[in-house]
């Protein structure tokens, strides 16, 4: 069985027992979350749409952050430079169970 989940603004494909890395969500490792936002569940060739009350639990795994972006801006002849780092807080789920409302 699978399920299509948004989180983040962004849209994944899981199955039980998949590890996925998902923008940050409160919880610390071990804990369990429950998304609710499932677009899609289905197993083989079927799919249905928008299933009310269909929900996946994952266990958070661990907190992460990603490697540091420099953006660096620099505008010529101006003696104008600008330098910023970024590092994205990520969480990394477990996904323990799909039901379909």
């Amino acid at each position: 069985m699978f399920a299509v989940i948004r989180t983040g603004g962004k849209q994944y494909k899981v199955a039980t027992d998949d590890v996925i890395t998902v923008e940050k969500l409160a919880g610390e490792p071990g804990a369990t979350v429950t998304l609710d936002d499932v677009l899609m569940v289905g197993e083989g060739a079927e799919a249905k749409t928008k299933v009310p009350g269909a929900r996946v639990t994952a266990e958070v795994v661990k907190q992460i952050r990603t490697d540091k972006v420099l953006v660096f801006k620099k505008r010529r002849r101006h003696n104008s430079r600008r330098k910023n780092g970024h590092r994205q807080a990520l969480t990394v789920l477990k996904v323990t169970g799909i039901t379909a409302g």
